[in-house]
């Protein structure tokens, strides 16, 4: 069972994307900040992390290089989150350490299409 950390400040974004993915063979945890991801991935590190570019408390790029930091064994796939299509803030996403983007709000197709083509899901 593969782990995926959703890291979004909306509680609705967080719970639907734990809805489509908890059947699919994925266990996922939720952070409502960067810094709650920041901790959760120091203890534990998933091997997918959905980023919210637009979080509260710190940038998507400045996240991504904290959790690149952080010591594991572990080398997760992570993706950016953004509400349109932004390519600035995909590159600078990209250039941190990011694989890839995803659009919200999403679906069910959506969000294990975008992990099929990243070869997160089969």
């Amino acid at each position: 069972m593969k782990r995926c950390l959703f890291v979004d400040d909306s509680s609705v974004i967080r719970k639907v994307a734990k809805r489509i993915l908890s059947g699919s063979d994925f266990l996922v945890a939720e952070a409502a900040s960067g810094l709650d991801a920041i901790e959760i991935c120091a203890t534990d590190m998933p091997e997918i992390i959905v980023v919210d570019g637009g979080l509260p408390d710190m940038q998507a790029a400045d996240l991504i290089r904290r959790i690149r930091g952080i010591e594991s064994d572990t080398k997760p796939q992570i993706v950016v989150s953004l509400v349109e299509v932004d390519v600035a803030s995909i590159m600078r996403a990209k250039r941190a350490g990011a694989q890839g983007y995803l659009l919200k709000p999403f679906n069910r197709a959506q969000l294990l299409e975008r992990f099929r083509v990243l070869k997160i899901a089969a």
